[in-house]
């Protein structure tokens, strides 16, 4: 097994922030809303209970823009630690005209100051591989999540050799810049295996088969909170 190698936690500069925001995620966007529209059976109603979300690590916000414009009874509040990904958020929110429904905060997800169950739930997306110790998001966010609410995470795994890496980077990341390409890269090495992740969310006391492979390069752990 190829080792898990760090990277930045946090990618705080301007450059780093548009790189980001300008490659190409709209696929694996659309596909995380599907699956977490799926996941939950909701159907688009704008008379309905108002649902709440965290989303942890939002970068500039193109998750919560595509769930608040595919569901109206969603209100979301996007936290990330990086002020560069929150400046684009907020002009990507503004332009989509959503600020009133879509929130940004800067904090450290691994301890916030919300309310025990503040939340109907919780998501992210490609934000674990960040953390070096992702057990603490984790805990903070089932903490977080209201009983009988749910939580959907969705990130990379890692590779089992570097051949892999190089060819995920061409396939799914050849037509990028190189310096996104390099980033990449990293973030699949900086990725968790699905037996690691699956040994956190045991140790949480959810059932460690919550996770499933989702695609050849991405786990996800979508599960009920009890209640």
């Amino acid at each position: 097994m190829l080792e898990r190698i760090l990277e930045p936690e946090v990618m705080d500069t301007p450059q780093e922030a548009m790189i980001y925001d300008e490659m190409d995620h709209a696929a694996v966007n659309e596909a995380f809303v599907t699956d977490l529209i799926a996941f939950l059976g909701i159907e688009p109603d704008v008379e309905a209970a108002m649902i709440d979300i965290f989303d942890v690590g939002t970068g500039t916000a193109r998750i919560p823009i595509l769930l608040a414009e595919r569901i109206p009874q969603c209100r979301i509040m996007g936290a990330d630690a990086s002020i560069a990904m929150l400046d684009v958020a907020r002009i990507n929110i503004d332009i989509a005209g959503l600020l009133e429904r879509v929130q940004l905060a800067r904090l450290d997800a691994k301890q916030t100051d919300y309310e025990d169950g503040f939340f109907t739930g919780v998501m992210s997306n490609s934000i674990i591989h960040h953390i070096p110790k992702p057990l603490a998001v984790l805990r903070e966010s089932v903490r977080l999540t209201e009983p009988g609410g749910w939580l959907f995470f969705r990130d990379l795994v890692r590779p089992e050799t570097r051949e892999q890496v190089e060819q995920f980077v061409a396939t799914y990341c050849g037509e990028e810049p190189e310096f996104a390409q390099k980033m990449f890269g990293e973030s699949l090495q900086a990725a968790l295996s699905l037996s690691e992740i699956r040994e956190m969310v045991a140790s949480l006391g959810f059932d460690p088969e919550t996770v499933r492979l989702t695609s050849d390069r991405h786990w996800t752990w979508a599960v009920h909170k009890p209640e």
